[in-house]
């Protein structure tokens, strides 16, 4: 059994697309906490995003014994400040405006777990750069974006309206959106082919 740890949309739709046979668990963990800890130790964005990613696939793991369980997690790092998920409006035009004209790095992590073994991990870094927006293009990719950008770490959605507000994006395509789904297929190629089929 395949077990993909996790309740992003985006992420079950790259596995679906690709042609996955899996089922949607999502893990129960304090993200917050780990990631505190994880900064307080010295840690950076590609070190969080990796813990939280192994943390979900172990949690899940542990439930379902035997089964190969992808964990992914993905953060935003602008300088040594971490972004998350906006929790309203306001709290998505106050993130896009600390972007604004800056270039921020997404880490994408993944990992598989079977059991109590961490069997492969990976983790992919973009960059992505913003225009130097006004206020009112902001407010109205916030218009067009909806609710939608309130489970977008940034307040953004590089596959919706939020486009328009960047310059210059250099990473892959898939890392961008939360799963390094080029290295994650070649790794059940290796490790359980039969995932494929």
């Amino acid at each position: 059994m395949l077990i993909l740890a996790s309740q992003s949309n985006t992420r079950k739709a790259l596995l679906e697309q690709a042609g996955l046979s899996f089922v949607t668990v999502p893990a129960s963990i304090d993200e917050r906490t780990l990631e505190s800890d994880a900064v307080a130790a010295g840690g950076d964005g590609r070190d969080v995003a990796l813990l939280l990613a192994r943390h979900k696939a172990e949690a899940v793991a542990r439930s379902h014994p035997g089964a190969l369980v992808i964990g992914a997690d993905q953060t935003l790092s602008l300088g040594t400040t971490l972004l998350h998920k906006p929790v309203d409006r306001a709290d998505a035009a106050a993130q896009l405006e600390h972007l604004r004209g800056k270039t921020h790095r997404l880490h994408a992590a993944v990992t598989l777990v079977r059991d109590d073994s961490v069997l492969w991990s990976d983790i992919q870094t973009a960059e992505l750069t913003m225009r130097d927006f006004t206020p009112s293009e902001r407010d109205d990719v916030l218009d067009r974006e909806g609710d939608a950008v309130f489970g977008s770490v940034g307040g953004y959605r590089l596959e919706g309206p939020s486009i328009h507000l960047f310059e210059k994006v250099v990473g892959d395509y898939f890392t961008i959106l939360g799963l390094p789904l080029l290295p994650l297929l070649a790794a059940l190629r290796a490790i359980a082919p039969e995932t494929l089929r």
